[in-house]
């Protein structure tokens, strides 16, 4: 609901701001209400880099620099940075095609075409412009004149249906990327312009978003990149002519500022609420320049209309985080149950609850109920009156070619470590197993992760043990949501989970590294994973055309891969020796396979050199499905690498100390644990959330949820040491009290206002998963926090199995027992 005060708001345009960019102490160039940045951030893959322009708090346009091809997407050449010099007020940027550590090598190998190509990109402020200079230090080899263009990437969803103009044509930015489409030389689709010109107008109707670039070099061309890759954005791009070197495209782009324009306050409070007992505090996310000192407002929310309940001037925060200014807004001591919401600077905030049961139902239940039943994997999954997807991959799996370097991670070594060749089927894979994120791969961490976090729930609260919303039959490949059939449904998860590993490790005697489809067509392919592939065995003796009723000759069944990692086999080991534990009564058979898989890798040799803390956590885990005295002894041999390393080790190890009966390990191990909680307490201050916010290329969310998870089990194991702050804390972030403008939760479908734009099979459809959670809000580099609402940006919208929506789970049944038993 808005309010108006024109009171309060009346001050604010009288903040003072420079009516010219200047390059500012953070690197980036600045002026009213616009930041241009140039190529300080780096993952360009993404649309996270370049030149990139922030206008009136929105990131409207990124990625500018020289790239091989009209519209790049995923896994097309990107240059290596080489140097970054600010000087004179100028910003240089050195580059080269192609990037060593990824040509055709590296976590996701790219192919580069026989180019060398050296480059610099200059950027320098020129009155309420900023001027991009393109210098080549040779002329381009002619087959490549045409192919290598300057370009810069508008994001798509804040320019839906704005109007465009270029030249002397006008039109608008669609919706869906429509045709025509022409065919390349080479017989490829290519996007076609949908205009040229020397001078662009984005949106010039409106002042938020209004932007103008204009070349002085060349022709300008406006493509949608959508066309040929659904994650693309609108691309402005010039291209370099023949022969040019110093000054081969020069560019100013001028971005539209609102004169006087102030960031708007921005209130982050939990988009579901609160327990009484717990601690609230609201932050007020302020623009640096705002210092104007307003009162907040706690209201209680009635069927008759809003009573005040607190006002108060919010307290700043003493400290130095991204761009802003934070005040915190504290109203603890409120306990009555009700419904309440925050006013402040003629601005209401959505109703939150206060009471005992606010984490009790529509928190945890949508994980549980529709993200772990829709990413099964060799299963069909309804809902009522919908098809979520068919049973895929029963063509699973075959073994991996030796010295393969696939995408997306996986390297096959040149031994197979299994009793298999090339193209063999491998089986036991045709079972079990969740699709990770918005792709259908299998990786072993993800799998041995989410059976372990899915296991130690099972224990750790009563809610689940008897929670059944959804039917699941193993044997007839099929699972209905919303419809009981009498298990509880997380029994029914850990042995969908368990029975792919162990059909693995039946098979291949060890852990797979993970199973993944061969090609990047089948890879990046969105919707229903029953067509990636024909669900026949491949068999290369049978033509591509010819099939039976179990087998084809077409080679598009998933790939296994083999690996030596001691913490993923560490991990494997722990997942199936808790698994073990809890599946006895209801899968006996099951529960020994996997118990024996444990005890025999366990006792295998490998180099111990790393993984250590994945170690510990499969020798509790042993320990305490078995009680086996070796376990106990390597615990207690250990002490003193496990206390060295009790920042790792704690949260799991604590889960055993009451049982090994040592008094001096105990005692070790509790001065350790103590000393450092400590550490993270203090470390918690370093921001305005009491979480370490760090994000690297992805969103920070899922590590400060694990963050949360290990507090949770710090607190249990030693309640008098570790406090439920922190843990609280975390999941307060997950739910709405985070950087940036979008307060929404992290959780889709969870709360007032969430991600309901998630990257997840129904990405094409800009849909969610509920219960699904986002990685949420990324660093644009230097100081810029960003959740945009697009289904694409993989490093802020993804889901991912392991942890990523089940630590949330965990969190909140964790602040309901918490809570409710205090």
């Amino acid at each position: 609901m808005r309010l108006f005060s024109l009171l309060l708001l009346a001050p604010l345009a009288a903040f003072a701001q420079p009516a010219d960019f200047a390059l500012t102490e953070r690197g980036y160039f600045e002026r009213e209400g616009v930041s241009v940045m140039a190529f300080q951030d780096f993952y360009p893959d993404s649309h996270q880099g370049g030149i990139t322009v922030v206008q009136h708090g929105i990131r409207i346009a990124a990625n500018g620099d020289l790239r091989l091809g009209a519209t790049p997407g995923q896994w097309d050449p990107v240059p290596k940075q080489d140097s970054r010099e600010e000087a004179s007020g100028e910003i240089v940027t050195r580059l080269s095609y192609p990037d060593p550590g990824k040509n055709r090598r590296g976590f996701n190998p790219i192919e580069y075409p026989d180019l060398e190509m050296g480059y610099a990109v200059r950027a320098r402020a020129e009155g309420d412009a900023i001027v991009v200079t393109v210098d080549l230090d040779t002329p381009l080899p002619t087959e490549y004149v045409g192919q290598v263009g300057f370009i810069l990437e508008l994001f798509p969803v804040d320019l839906f249906g704005k109007s465009w103009m270029l030249g002397d044509a006008r039109g608008q930015f669609p919706r869906q990327p429509n045709g025509p489409t022409a065919r390349s030389a080479s017989g490829e689709a290519e996007a076609i312009p949908f205009a040229r010109g020397r001078s662009l107008t984005v949106a010039p109707e409106t002042d938020d978003l209004r932007l103008t670039i204009e070349s002085r070099t060349g022709e300008l061309a406006l493509l949608d990149g959508r066309t040929l890759h659904n994650n693309g954005w609108f691309i402005v791009r010039e291209t370099v002519p023949a022969g040019a070197t110093s000054g081969a495209i020069e560019w100013t782009i001028r971005p539209h500022a609102i004169p006087g324009w102030v960031r708007p306050p921005v209130v982050q409070v939990s988009q579901v609420g609160y327990h009484p007992a717990q601690r609230k505090t609201a932050v007020i996310e302020h623009d640096a320049r705002d210092t104007e000192s307003t009162p907040a407002r706690l209201v209680r929310i009635t069927a008759s209309g809003a009573e005040t309940i607190r006002e108060a001037t919010p307290e700043a925060w003493d400290g130095d985080f991204l761009r802003y200014d934070y005040r915190l807004f504290d109203f603890s001591d409120v306990t009555q149950p009700g419904l309440y919401a925050i006013e402040y600077r003629g601005e209401r905030t959505h109703a939150f609850q206060i009471s005992p049961e606010v984490y009790a139902r529509d928190v945890w239940q949508p994980t549980v109920d529709y993200f772990l039943p829709v990413q099964m994997c060799h299963m069909r999954v309804e809902d009522p009156y919908r098809l979520w997807h068919g049973a895929c991959h029963l063509d699973d799996a075959r073994m991996a070619p030796a010295d393969s370097n696939h995408f997306d991670g996986y390297v096959q070594g040149a031994e197979l470590l299994a009793p298999f060749e090339h193209n063999d089927r491998v089986p036991g894979l045709d079972v079990g197993g969740w699709h990770d994120a918005g792709d259908d791969d299998l990786r072993i961490e993800s799998q041995a992760d989410e059976v372990w976090v899915l296991a130690s729930a099972y224990e750790a609260f009563d809610a689940l043990r008897d929670y059944d919303d959804t039917t699941i039959r193993q044997q007839d490949r099929f699972v209905k949501i919303h419809q009981p059939d009498g298990v509880p449904d997380l029994l029914q998860q850990i042995e969908h989970g368990t029975m792919n590993i162990v059909g693995g490790v039946r098979s291949l005697g060890r852990f797979y590294r993970g199973v993944i489809v061969p090609t990047l067509e089948q890879y990046r392919m969105i919707g229903d994973f029953a067509g990636s592939t024909d669900n026949l065995a491949y068999d290369p003796d049978l033509a591509p055309e010819a099939r039976t009723a179990t087998a084809s000759g077409v080679a598009d069944d998933r790939m296994v891969f083999t690996e030596q990692n001691a913490g993923h086999e560490y991990k494997g080991i722990a997942a199936l020796a808790i698994a073990a534990r809890v599946l006895a009564e209801y899968n006996p058979p099951l529960a020994r396979e996997a118990r024996e898989a444990a005890e025999r890798l366990w006792a295998a040799p490998r180099d111990d050199s790393r993984g250590f803390a994945d170690k510990v956590a499969a020798g509790v885990e042993l320990f305490l499905t078995t009680g086996g005295d070796r376990y106990r002894q390597w615990l207690l041999a250990s002490q003193d690498q496990i206390v060295a390393q009790i920042g790792r080790t704690g949260w799991t190890v604590g889960r055993a100390v009451p049982r090994l009966g040592d008094a001096g390990f105990e005692r070790a191990v509790r001065q350790a644990v103590a000393s450092d909680f400590s550490a993270t307490a203090e470390a918690q201050r370093s921001t305005p959330y009491g979480v370490p916010y760090e994000p690297n290329i992805w969103g920070a969310g899922w590590d400060i949820q694990a963050f949360g998870v290990r507090q949770y089990f710090l607190h249990r194991a030693f309640p008098e040491t570790v406090s439920a702050e922190y843990m609280l804390n975390a999941l307060n972030f997950i739910l709405g009290v985070h950087p940036g403008a979008n307060t929404a939760s992290f959780a889709s479908g969870v709360g007032a206002h969430s991600v309901e734009r998630g990257y997840g099979l129904n990405r094409a459809d800009y849909a969610y998963i509920p219960g699904g959670v986002a990685s949420g809000t990324a660093l644009i580099r230097p100081d810029f926090p960003e959740l945009k609402d697009f289904p694409y940006l993989w490093q802020q919208a993804e889901y991912v199995m392991g942890g990523g929506a089940t630590h949330f789970m965990v969190l909140a049944l964790a602040a309901d027992q918490i809570l409710n038993a205090e």
